[in-house]
């Protein structure tokens, strides 16, 4: 599977055939200014949460690109008023089929609201399963013990987690997540964008590595294979 990393937790997927952009925070994000997010393609846009950093970019290219808005109940109603015609409300739990697979949400512990402080529903994370290939995106989340539940649906192939600390999982914490996930292959999000969220690259990947997991750390605008 390709995934194309925006910065922040913002990334895309190419799945059974379509393009899965998750959680676009892009022209606000100075480490991404080389990104045009008019040269963005996108058949979805999973929104994890309404926090600005993970939906600034989304009514945009949206509306650009004709993408189908997926998110909770709250937030996706909150872009359905402003205009986006194409939107797939879900909550904690559910799951659907969609064209390009199937989307599983589950528990985020975070908390969500949408830029101009309306109420954002539940945080979730989402397992994404694409013929016979799955992973586990968690969005903002801390260490829960709900991560135990993931390999009971799927046995993703890899996790996208965040490692920045202070409003969610730090590197310690992501560790155990990807064991509870009993997952080897971890793409790390959510970190360096801000001064409260800054690590250090180098012990990250080696904090992993002692626990015999790979971690991911793309520059902003590369393309990896998973």
């Amino acid at each position: 599977m390709q995934i194309t990393y925006y910065g922040h937790s913002c990334f895309l997927a190419e799945a059974g055939g379509k393009k899965l952009l998750f959680d676009p925070f892009i022209s606000p994000n100075e480490l991404a200014k080389q990104i045009d997010i008019n040269n963005i393609e996108a058949d979805y846009i999973l929104l994890s949460h309404g926090h600005a950093d993970h939906v600034a970019d989304a009514a945009t290219i949206a509306k650009r690109t004709g993408a189908t808005i997926i998110a909770a109940y709250e937030v996706a109603m909150w872009f359905a008023a402003k205009g986006i015609e194409k939107y797939h409300p879900m909550n904690t739990g559910g799951k659907w089929n969609f064209d390009f697979g199937t989307v599983k949400c589950v528990n985020a512990a975070h908390s969500s609201s949408l830029p101009d402080g309306s109420y954002g529903g539940n945080p979730m994370g989402f397992v994404i399963t694409a013929g016979t290939e799955s992973f586990y995106y968690s969005g903002d989340t801390a260490l829960t013990l709900d991560m135990q539940l993931v390999p009971l649906y799927k046995d993703v192939s890899f996790a996208v987690l965040p490692i920045g600390d202070n409003f969610t999982m730090d590197v310690a914490d992501a560790v155990e997540a990807a064991k509870m996930i009993k997952c080897n292959k971890v793409l790390g999000v959510h970190y360096d964008t801000f001064g409260f969220i800054k690590i250090d690259k180098a012990a990250a990947i080696a904090a992993f590595a002692k626990n015999n997991i790979t971690l991911l750390l793309p520059e902003i605008g590369e393309t990896i294979n998973l």
